[in-house]
């Protein structure tokens, strides 16, 4: 199954946070955190299934708040990921692998998303690697919604 999980496209960006690893870290380990900073702009997320350990589940909605905007991979306007924690590392790292709920082959295959948190005192430069993503997702959209999701991270980390 390993190698099934890293083909494919690998899209990459990363930013510096004005937070420690631990704080970065811990904000993606609490699902009321989660959702108020993961979603990119233009939507919100719902997590009805949240297990953070080595093996544990997940499942996670994004749901596009402009309904005309984009067509969804699993409704007409809401995506749904449910994925598997693969490895955490408090502080440095978190691997997580997932398929979307879809119809659309172009949406099929098992993503791996690992998040690298590298400490840069007195920031965090953080990494997000996405491995096999979906042919149906544009390299474009993905990196912008990727960048969004970071910018939303430094926000949240300002307020928290």
């Amino acid at each position: 199954m390993e190698n099934n999980l890293k083909n494919g496209r690998i899209d990459t960006v990363s930013k510096v946070i004005d937070a420690s690893p631990q704080t970065l870290y811990q904000a993606f380990m609490d699902p009321n955190s989660l959702v108020k900073w993961l979603p990119p702009e233009g939507m919100r997320g719902e997590i009805s299934l949240f297990e953070p350990v080595i093996g544990g589940r997940f499942q996670l909605t994004l749901i596009y708040e402009d309904e005309y905007a984009v067509q969804g991979k699993t409704t007409a306007n809401s995506d749904t990921l449910e994925g598997t924690f693969i490895e955490l590392i408090p502080g440095k790292k978190i691997v997580e692998a997932g398929v979307f709920e879809s119809d659309d082959p172009a949406f099929a295959g098992n993503m791996v998303m690992t998040w690298y948190f590298e400490e840069a005192v007195p920031s965090t430069k953080v990494t997000i690697v996405a491995e096999n993503v979906p042919k149906g997702i544009k390299k474009e959209d993905h990196l912008d919604g990727l960048n969004s999701t970071l910018e939303n991270l430094e926000r949240f980390a300002k307020t928290s």
